[in-house]
């Protein structure tokens, strides 16, 4: 007879409290505490072009932009989570009294690795698609030359465009900015890739 180790839940507030504490980052799913893999070399250069680049072309305008370590609450799924790129339109709105966690973002980028991709386009875009302010989903390989971009229209469907050349453009909807490819994966080696 085989046992088994019954599931523990947690509540957001002790999630809150753990991850302070904590050496590594983890998302919190609706009562499960998951430990966030570690990023490659590539991921990270990834999200550091995409935000440097976009953090340069909005200069002087009303987003913020943030990578990485600021978190994310969606009220509707019980959510947290720390998207590898973050634009607010406006003020942030925080959760509670601290400047860790927002709640208003309208551009999300995820830098795809092959234990998230399912993950960044599956459940999380539906979580993601729960925020009101939310209009724009880049969706970025490391392995090769692909981003994925969902953006809300005015009916509020949610269209893809796909890029998968090095000469490609991407060109944002929700915000006046554009990006080539080579700029996206400058310096990435996809010999050493994860995938």
């Amino acid at each position: 007879m085989q046992l088994q180790t019954e599931k523990r839940y947690y509540t957001p507030e002790e999630y809150l409290e753990q991850e302070e504490k904590a050496e590594y980052k983890h998302e919190y799913r609706d009562g499960e505490i998951v430990p966030m893999t570690g990023g490659t070399t590539n991921h990270n250069k990834i999200a550091l072009n995409f935000a440097a680049n976009l953090k340069f072309g909005l200069k002087g305008q009303d987003y913020d932009i943030y990578i990485g370590d600021v978190r994310l609450w969606i009220p509707r799924y019980r959510q947290y989570t720390y998207p590898d790129v973050m634009v607010i339109e406006g003020e942030p709105i925080y959760l509670g009294t601290g400047k860790t966690t927002v709640v208003n973002p309208s551009l999300l980028v995820e830098v795809l690795s092959k234990s998230t991709k399912n993950y960044d386009l599956g459940d999380k875009f539906i979580y993601y698609r729960s925020i009101p302010e939310f209009k724009e989903y880049i969706l970025i390989d490391q392995a090769k030359y692909h981003v994925m971009q969902y953006a809300k229209n005015s009916h509020g469907q949610w269209l893809l465009r796909e890029q998968e050349s090095a000469d490609a453009i991407l060109q944002l909807s929700s915000i006046e900015f554009q990006i080539n490819l080579q700029d996206i994966y400058e310096k990435v080696n996809f010999a050493d890739s994860e995938e």
